[in-house]
This record gives C-alpha cells, structure tokens and sequence, in this order.
C-alpha cells in the first residue's frame, strides 16, 4: 500500500516537473528554461561522469550512500 508520505518530493510529477528542485538563476534568467538532468542520464553504465569546464577536468561521481562528489 502506497502513502503520499512515500513519495519522493524530488521526483518528477506527471506533468515531468520536479517541484521540490529550485535550480538557481542568475539575475534576470527567471523567464529563462532550466534544464534538469538525471544522473543516472548522464552516467548511463557507470557512477561517474567527467566533465570540462573552462579547459579543467572534473569528476562527478555518486556514492553508494546516494551522495554526488565533484573532484578537479
């Protein structure tokens, strides 16, 4: 038997919209699309993503405990 206590306030409703996630804006980027993505999108087969930012690498990487580290 399921409870609305049960249910993630994270996860995405029906309509695909994640009312518990508040991504920040910069000033003036209210009107502005946001884009979320899944993790799990990003990684696929794996627990770590790297990403290149302003010609760095970084690692993203999930934790067994459900945490996110991001290292240079």
């Amino acid at each position: 038997m399921s409870s609305q206590r049960d249910a993630n306030p994270n996860e995405p409703t029906a309509s695909g919209k994640a009312p518990g996630i508040k991504p920040a804006t910069p000033s003036g980027a209210e009107n502005s699309a946001r884009k979320i993505l899944r993790f799990s999108d990003l990684a696929r087969c794996g627990d770590e993503v790297w990403i290149e930012y302003e010609n760095k690498l970084y690692r993203l990487q999930s934790t067994r405990q459900g945490k996110l580290i991001l290292t240079k």
